[in-house]
């Protein structure tokens, strides 16, 4: 697993680019190069949002492996100012002292370890949250603690975040990034809209209700899409939609396939003693939809997830 000042060695040596993993959470994991130029890009746009410079305090739980990590480096890089490299675990653990941190990014995993930690709130200024989508419940929960939270939208191929949705809003709108533009497809996935880096223009596969050339609302991956009898399902909204009913647990909504409607959805809870039919019941008092229920609930010992802790939503 690569530290801090394995990264510093990367990005101070005379390549153009650097070396980094996606996740696998959408597909195979791949290698790939991208343009220092690009990072910098991406981290000066970053700096001037969250208003990082010189006298700021960074802090990271997360790999260097991976383009979060990576990016948190390069934005202490270009404000010049001190990042402080946290455990990588899913509690977060800050150093002792009051020293204040300006922003902390976390995946959805760590977010629990932030809600059960409300005295942190004070000295964290900024908390980001990628990766993922994190439930609406998760979401108020942090907000109820006093901490000022970010949701992002982006990808390794973007250098991070394109955009940022503020976890108080509870429409989840997405804001692009400054220099960031968005378009959609004719099966409404996101083009991403970028002069000034180097792809310029990246077609997504996710699919988005866009609002304006700046702003849209994510509805999940295009190939995720689950097809019951003709009509087109999200993974990602049924999750959000199900939360109510699924407080504190950890679960993920995937495809598997049925003789009559050529796919059903699938509701996956991690845990041993699930009760399933009660979840079931619970779930038919909040969504008035019966096509959006899960025809099949199952309980697993543990989700699958990516070697960075994404979920990986397969049938169990």
């Amino acid at each position: 697993m690569a530290s801090l000042s394995d990264f510093l060695a990367e990005w101070g040596n005379t390549a153009p680019f650097v070396e980094a993993r996606t996740s696998g959470s959408t597909g195979t994991p791949k290698a790939i190069r991208l343009l220092k130029a690009d990072m910098r890009q991406s981290a000066r746009a970053t700096n001037a949002f969250f208003g990082i410079g010189p006298h700021s305090v960074l802090a990271s739980p997360l790999s260097f492996d991976y383009i979060a990590g990576k990016m948190m480096a390069v934005r202490a890089c270009e404000a010049g100012c001190r990042l402080i490299e946290l455990p990588i675990s899913n509690t977060i653990i800050l150093p002792d002292g009051e020293q204040a941190i300006d922003l902390l990014p976390i995946v959805p995993s760590q977010l629990q370890s932030l809600i059960d930690k409300p005295e942190y709130a004070a000295r964290i200024r900024s908390v980001l949250i990628g990766g993922a989508a994190p439930s609406a419940d998760s979401c108020d929960a942090l907000l109820a603690a006093g901490y000022k939270t970010y949701i992002s939208y982006g990808m390794t191929e973007t250098c991070s975040h394109v955009a940022l949705a503020d976890a108080a809003d509870r429409s989840r709108t997405f804001h692009a990034m400054p220099g960031i533009l968005f378009d959609t497809d004719s099966d409404s996935r996101l083009i991403i809209g970028a002069p000034a880096f180097s792809f310029a223009r990246l077609q997504t596969n996710d699919v988005v209700e866009l609002l304006s050339p700046g702003t849209f609302r994510w509805r999940g991956r295009a190939d995720g899409a689950i097809n019951s009898g003709g009509i087109k399902l999200f993974p990602e909204e049924l999750e959000q939609l199900y939360a109510p009913a699924l407080s504190g647990q950890s679960y993920y909504v995937c495809a598997e396939q049925h003789p009559q409607w050529g796919q059903s959805v699938l509701l996956v809870i991690e845990g041993r003693d699930i009760d399933t039919d009660a979840i079931a019941a619970r779930l038919r008092t909040i969504v008035a939809d019966h096509r959006r229920l899960p025809k099949r609930i199952v309980a697993a010992a543990a989700l699958p997830r990516t070697a960075n802790g994404k979920i990986r939503r397969i049938p169990v």
